[in-house]
Order: structure tokens, then sequence, then C-alpha cells
């Protein structure tokens, strides 16, 4: 059973396209990863899940259920964790918690915030006033937030901007316990993919408001490439220069640095890993190494440009059109 469907969905701002004919289902109990650059229509997508807008066509169902026709109960149904989610500082974890509550009519207020407190790991900080939380308080206080009502579907929009590392890693332990519920559909809107690739199995890929891909991650990577990465590790950063004869002979070739040029990414067949790295010990020193699977980034970055190329086309077609029109009406 799919938790969301969203079928032919078109959304404009004035004369932006945000939504074009965007079709996608996401299967119920499954955490999600929704990938984009900035003007994708992530949050486009996300405000229509909600309610907070209504597609210009198309239809939009949640838990069964037609967004557009949806009264209240879909505040029960969708819980959602925006980008930027500010509290009144000189309230309590727990007021906060109780005024979204009452907003919502909730029965059973206060075991339901006593229970979400547990899960987002604020019990102890819960009566301390939201103005000293930390950053990663304030955000796993938003969620608390969207999980009061129990929704049926999570909706996370960048839920670890402005993190830092520990603040992250607190934030994934609470996503990963709520991913042992089942019956949560959980849906991540992120740039980092990393994030997404520790927590999601399935993705989709937008641009430009339409549907690049969708799938499970590790499908995406085996369609994009069979190759493996070997990061190593240099004791002398001149080596780098003396790398890239040796790779070519492999058909691999040297992806990138990092800024100070210790650091080689080679990609390469995984049948020539062992012989590659006997013949560049052998030439230049290395500190250390580790093979990796191709990450997601790979897969990003291809689509992305693919979805570039076919869309190029249609812009010149489109200018051409226009051009065409312009001199028809002088």
């Amino acid at each position: 059973m799919n938790a969301i469907e969203v079928t032919g969905v078109t959304k404009k701002y004035s004369e932006i396209t945000a939504l074009d004919r965007l079709s996608l289902a996401i299967e119920s109990g499954s955490t999600f990863g929704l990938l984009g650059t900035n003007g994708a229509g992530k949050s486009t997508l996300f405000k229509l899940l909600v309610g907070h807008i209504r597609p210009d066509d198309g239809t939009v169902s949640v838990a069964g259920t037609d967004v557009a026709t949806a009264g209240p109960e879909l505040r029960s149904i969708v819980g959602y964790l925006p980008e930027h989610a500010g509290f009144p500082p000189s309230l309590t974890g727990r007021e906060v918690l109780e005024f979204h509550a009452r907003m919502h009519s909730l029965p059973d207020a206060a075991s339901r915030i006593d229970a979400v407190l547990s899960v987002v790991g604020l019990s102890d900080a819960a009566d301390r006033c939201v103005g000293g939380y930390s950053n990663g308080m304030t955000r796993r206080l938003g969620l608390a937030a969207a999980l009061l009502s129990r929704p049926r579907i999570l909706l996370l929009d960048e839920p670890t901007a402005g993190l830092d590392p520990r603040g992250v890693a607190d934030f994934h332990r609470v996503i990963e316990r709520l991913d042992a519920q089942s019956d949560l559909t959980v849906v991540i809107s992120s740039h980092v993919l990393t994030e997404i690739e520790s927590l999601c199995e399935r993705i989709a890929i937008l641009h430009g408001g339409q549907l690049c891909t969708v799938g499970d991650i590790d499908g995406l990577r085996r369609e994009v490439t069979d190759d493996v990465r070997v990061r190593l590790r240099l004791g002398d950063a001149a080596s780098a220069d003396s790398i890239q004869t040796i790779v070519s002979a492999f058909d691999a070739s040297v992806h990138s640095t990092d800024h100070d040029g210790d650091v080689v990414f080679v990609d390469c067949d995984p049948e020539d890993v062992p012989q590659l790295l006997t013949e560049l010990t052998e030439a230049v020193t290395i500190d250390g190494y580790d093979v990796r699977e191709p990450g997601l980034e790979r897969v990003f970055e291809q689509v992305l440009s693919e979805a570039e190329q076919d869309s190029q086309p249609r812009q010149n077609a489109e200018s051409s059109e226009q051009l065409r029109t312009v001199s028809h009406d002088e």
C-alpha cells in the first residue's frame, strides 16, 4: 500500500512552474529520500502534502485521503517539520508542546507530550526555556511537535540544517528509532547526500519540477557504474601528479583530490584494485587507503547531468517558438 500518491500534479506561481506533471508514489512504512537542487520543487511538494497549497492540476493523496477535500483530519495524518521551525524563547519545551496539543485538540495531551519528549530525548530539558536550547535540541523539539498527533506520515524538510556533527548524530538516532515503527512513513528532503544514504532505502530526484528518477539506492548505484572508488591517503602531496599515468593504464580515472592535495580518489573496476594498489605503492608513498562502493553523489551528479541535457532541447524549442510568435505578431 502506498502512503503517498501524487498523480500528474502541476503547480505554478505566476509564470514559474514549481511542479510539472509530477507523479510519485511512496510506500507505507518506508523511509524515503527526496533530492534535488534549489528550486527543484521539493518544498512545494511538501506544502501540497500538508494541505498548505492546492495543485493547479492533478491529485495528491496521503494515507488514502485526497488532500484537496481533506479537513482538519489531515493534521493527524501528516506531521511536518519545516526547515525553519522557531519557538518563543520564553516558553519551556513542554509549554510549546502543550500549545500544539491545544491547537490540534488532541486527547490525552499530557501523556502524548511525555511520550514524544522521551522519543526525541528531551525529557530532562522539558521544563527549561527554549531560548536556552541548542540548535539540535530546537530541531528535536520541532520533531516532537510533529509527532504529537501520532501521524502516519512524517515530512522532514532539511532536518539537520545548521547542526553540528553531534547534533546531526543525535537527530539521526531519533529517526532510526522512528524507522523501527513499521507503520510510520518518513520522507526526508535534504541536500546532505550522506544523510539520505544512511537513513533511506529509496529516493526520488527532482529537477525543474519534474521527476528524474526514483528507486532504491543500491539499484540506482548499479545503474550508474560498476566501478568502486579507491580513496588514497598520500604521504607526499606531490605524489598526486605521479598517479595519473599509472591510473590511465587501468582504464581508471582520478576523480578528485582534497584541498591539501594529500587525498586522491580513483574510480576503477573492482577486479583491478589489487594490481592498481601494488603499482601505486611501488611508485608513490601511500599512508593508507580504503575501497568504497559508488556513493549517492555519483548517482545524483549523473541524473542531474542527464536531466539538464534533456531540458536544453526543450528550452531551445520553446525559445524558437517564442521568436516565431513574435515575428508573426510583428
